[in-house]
């Protein structure tokens, strides 16, 4: 019984040495992101997959895509996304998909790529964000698709 109290506290005490993530900033300019968070361009395709999977961008689940009709349970909350690319630069889609609330302070739309600031994370959620750097980059990438 000694030895797992004591194996339990060490594991414990492992965690206390881990630093912290860093909070993300994002270098913006005129209500945009012009750099790619990465450094590198975005890839469509791969951001249609984060745009369209449930665990990750889930975008569809607030917002309607003609082009994605054959998918199932487009929602109608957040403004349809036909056009967008024509409506928004690449770097105002970055900003958007990184933090929207910087750009409109009253949406619901949660930030992608942002890692503190939140109320009542859970543990394993804590310094984390939503999307990678680079799954933003190919969002940007699919949504400037959508002319």
């Amino acid at each position: 019984m000694r030895l797992m109290l004591a194996a339990a506290f060490c594991v414990a005490l492992s965690g206390l040495g881990a630093k912290a993530q860093e909070p993300i900033k994002l270098a913006i300019v005129n209500d945009s992101i012009p750099q790619s968070l990465t450094g590198q361009p975005g890839n469509a395709e791969a951001g249609k997959k984060v745009f369209l999977t449930r665990t990750l961008g889930n975008c569809l689940a607030c917002h309607e895509v003609a082009s994605l009709k054959s998918e199932e349970f487009h929602g109608e909350f957040g403004p349809s996304l036909d056009g967008v690319a024509g409506r928004y630069s690449a770097a105002q889609l970055r900003l958007i998909v990184a933090n929207p609330k910087r750009l409109f302070a009253d949406t619901v739309m949660p930030a992608f790529y942002k890692n503190d600031g939140f109320s009542r994370v859970r543990p394993e959620f804590v310094g984390k964000s939503i999307l990678t750097a680079a799954q933003v980059e190919d969002v940007v990438a699919f949504l400037q698709t959508l002319k």
